[in-house]
């Protein structure tokens, strides 16, 4: 579960400090700078050095605690399971680009058959009306005729 975060911030603006992210994760704060020192969990930092925790933070937080505590799952399988993630969240939103580019191309490309098509209607009014094709009726031969020079 993602606190509530304070008013103009979002779920990735950094605003608790490590005491109150321990006690929002059910961690203690050693905890938190040993996740943040294997890479589990990266807190933004604020210009002291301190670091500053995200509503994000503290859910990956209790995804780690869970994963541990009822699942069993080693920290460096935890690890893993977050970098997976995170890579299935980046593939899934460059999905989402491609798609509204696949829309895009396909609205062109509509619109560049469709001005094919006005330029073809143009192209066949244009035609001299003096020229008519002829198919030959079935049982007729078709004769080439050239001349000598």
């Amino acid at each position: 579960m993602i606190p509530p975060t304070p008013p103009g911030a979002d779920q990735d603006t950094p605003v608790f400090v490590i005491s109150i992210a321990a006690e929002l994760a059910g961690l203690h704060a050693q905890t938190l700078r040993s996740y943040d020192r294997m890479g589990l969990v990266s807190p933004g930092r604020s210009s002291g050095g301190g670091r500053r925790y995200s509503a994000r933070d503290i859910a990956l937080l209790q995804e780690v605690q869970r994963l541990s505590q009822n699942h069993g799952v080693n920290l460096a399988g935890i690890k893993r399971i977050i970098e997976l993630e995170n890579q299935v969240q980046a593939l899934h939103s460059r999905l989402t680009e491609l798609v509204g580019e696949l829309r895009e191309a396909r609205a062109e490309l509509a619109q560049a058959q469709a001005l094919a098509e006005r330029t073809a209607a143009a192209v066949h009014a244009s035609y001299r009306r003096d020229l008519v094709p002829v198919r030959p009726a079935p049982g007729t031969a078709l004769v080439i005729w050239r001349p000598s020079r």
